[in-house]
């Protein structure tokens, strides 16, 4: 294990503010994570962009180089797309570079601007990143293949409807106070079941919106950190990544997520960890049955158990094992290419101790990211820890 301290992290509101650009968005997280490091913009000697939808949204590609400008850059950017695990892929991309000795400061995260766009486009622009040939052809949408996901889950497993809604209820209420979320009010299991339905089983509070929004992170080696005198409290300790076939007929199962799986498991080895030493975790809940099948995949549950946790209190604020303590993508928001890096600085700011929540996990030293990709195609797990 080598750790990889994180010097600083900044996060825009996540929300509608389909005026802004993606640039104007990165811009202001990096400038966020510039102040809460210490560092400048010529200390950079790389950047790795996580953006999914910008040639759609924008008309813009190429968005690495565009991105390190907006921070102030002239190092060399990468753009990486994995779908809504763009910006976790840039987090792991940042950390292999400092890890493998080439650089010693890396700016990783994403931005996406989603509002600017009609729901009938926004929603086409999302579905890329199922399988055109066999899903998007079919008119697959993904409230379409995570409900298929669900119903498959009911049907192995068993739960109900209203153990979903509990899931959403909890991570509202985890967002009330989280100034960058985008819905920050409370919810009750009533108000999610007499919702507009969307695609049975979900209704409209079982589905994450659409956002837009930045984040940034700024990674360092250890050496680094300690010639400019440096304290960060919290550093990077496992990455894992994983994948699985795009279509859903060409799964072993709909009902589990392998390549959550073995992105974990990845984790947990670089870290030296096993899931019961996670204090609490940041999971991509981009519809309410996919914390259920990330809480599975990532070891806190046994297959087929992850259904009653919310329901249980296990995952709430006070419980056992605090899920998504930002409102997760459910009420926290999910601009797509933000995501991944918006997990870590969430992290970050609660394992500081400088979060709205962090009082729920003010003894807390382990915590992990879970960031997926389509219908969980691709994942990247990523385990922080205190370093004090």
């Amino acid at each position: 294990m080598t750790r990889v301290p994180i010097a600083g992290v900044g996060m825009t509101a996540f929300g509608a503010q389909g005026e802004r650009t993606s640039r104007d968005l990165f811009a202001e997280a990096a400038s966020k994570a510039y102040d809460d490091s210490g560092l400048a913009p010529e200390d950079v000697e790389e950047v790795f962009y996580g953006n999914y939808m910008g040639e759609l949204a924008e008309g813009q590609g190429h968005s690495g180089p565009l991105a390190a400008e907006a921070a102030g850059v002239t190092a060399p950017a990468t753009r990486i797309e994995s779908a809504c695990a763009s910006s976790g892929a840039a987090v792991r991309h940042g950390v292999n570079r400092i890890r493998n000795g080439d650089v010693d400061v890396v700016l990783v995260g994403g931005a996406e601007r989603m509002t600017n766009l009609s729901t009938a486009d926004g929603t086409a622009g999302l579905a890329a990143a199922a399988d055109a040939l066999w899903e998007i052809n079919a008119g697959m949408t993904f409230p379409g293949a995570y409900s298929l996901m669900a119903n498959r889950y009911f049907e192995e497993y068993g739960g109900t409807r209203e153990d979903l809604a509990h899931i959403a209820v909890k991570n509202h209420d985890h967002a009330v106070e989280n100034e960058l979320a985008q819905f920050r009010r409370s919810i009750d299991v009533k108000d999610v079941l007499t919702a507009p339905d969307v695609c049975s089983p979900f209704g409209l509070y079982d589905c994450s919106p659409m956002s837009d929004g930045g984040s940034a992170a700024l990674l360092v080696s250890e050496s680094f950190a300690e010639e400019r005198g440096l304290d960060p409290e919290v550093a990077i300790v496992g990455t894992g990544q994983g994948g699985d076939r795009m279509a859903l007929q060409d799964r072993a199962s709909m009902a589990r997520a392998p390549a959550a799986e073995r992105a974990a498991s990845a984790a947990y080895a670089d870290a030296g960890i096993g899931p019961d030493d996670v204090d609490f975790a940041e999971v991509h809940d981009c519809f309410t049955i996919a914390e259920v099948l990330a809480i599975e995949a990532l070891g806190f549950y046994e297959v087929g158990e992850g259904i009653d946790a919310a329901t249980e209190g296990e995952t709430a604020i006070d419980g056992e094992l605090p899920i998504n303590l930002s409102g997760g993508l459910k009420a926290k928001g999910h601009p797509v290419g933000a995501t991944g890096c918006g997990q870590i600085s969430e992290l970050t700011k609660l394992l500081r101790g400088d979060h709205v929540n962090s009082d729920a996990v003010e003894d807390a030293e382990t915590a992990l990211a879970h960031n997926a990709g389509g219908t969980v195609a691709s994942c990247v797990v990523t385990v922080l820890e205190v370093t004090q």
